[in-house]
């Protein structure tokens, strides 16, 4: 029986951006791929709690962001578990609910090098598949830090060929902080969820 292949997009979301939704689309088209499962993080291991938005705020970013692709659909699993997150747990938790599925989680580059920090990195790799959105640049750092994995559990990574927009949340926040644009870094309904609320010190 063919089994069915699902990208899992992960990510604080503090806010989810246009980089996020470009990757996911690419990588749903790129692996074939027949949904993307946004899953922002509830308490991450790397990040303090004081340091993140609230779950709500940040789940309703995501679900704004989402809402015009029919493949991408939204979980609360993490943020509605309490403790710290771990991506294993979750992907652990999606296997249970799901039978004959094929799991991709989707990551950017600069996380892969700290991969191995990941709590049961070596069961991650024998129980889901990854895919690494390649930054532009010339070196082969990538490449060595996926053939080390790959010796781990064969064929668990791969690479994403992928139009990169140099986008990122920690931007976007300290733009809004100083009071300057942000459109077309966000959705625009995105944008406008950020003023009416006035997040990350906006007026």
């Amino acid at each position: 029986m063919r089994k069915i292949k699902i990208g899992i997009m992960g990510g604080t979301f503090d806010p989810i951006h246009n980089g996020h939704l470009i990757i996911a689309e690419n990588s749903r088209i790129n692996f074939n791929l027949e949904e993307i499962i946004f899953i922002p993080t509830g308490k991450p291991a790397h990040k303090l709690e004081d340091e993140i938005t609230s779950n709500d705020y940040r789940y309703e970013m995501a679900l704004l962001s989402i809402n015009s692709n029919p493949y991408f659909s939204l979980s609360p699993m993490e943020i509605n578990r309490e403790g710290i997150t771990y991506t294993i747990d979750t992907i652990r938790n999606l296997q249970k609910l799901k039978k004959n599925v094929e799991y991709y989680f989707i990551m950017g580059e600069d996380s892969l090098y700290n991969f191995h920090k990941w709590k049961d990195y070596k069961e991650l790799l024998s129980i889901c598949k990854f895919i690494v959105a390649k930054r532009p640049n010339l070196d082969n750092k990538l490449e060595e830090k996926i053939k080390e994995l790959n010796s781990i559990c064969k064929d668990s990574i791969y690479i994403l060929e992928s139009p990169m927009v140099d986008i990122s949340s920690t931007d976007i926040r300290e733009r809004i902080s100083l009071n300057k644009s942000i459109k077309y870094l966000v959705p625009e309904s995105v944008e406008l969820y950020i003023k009416k609320h006035r997040l990350y010190g906006g007026a």
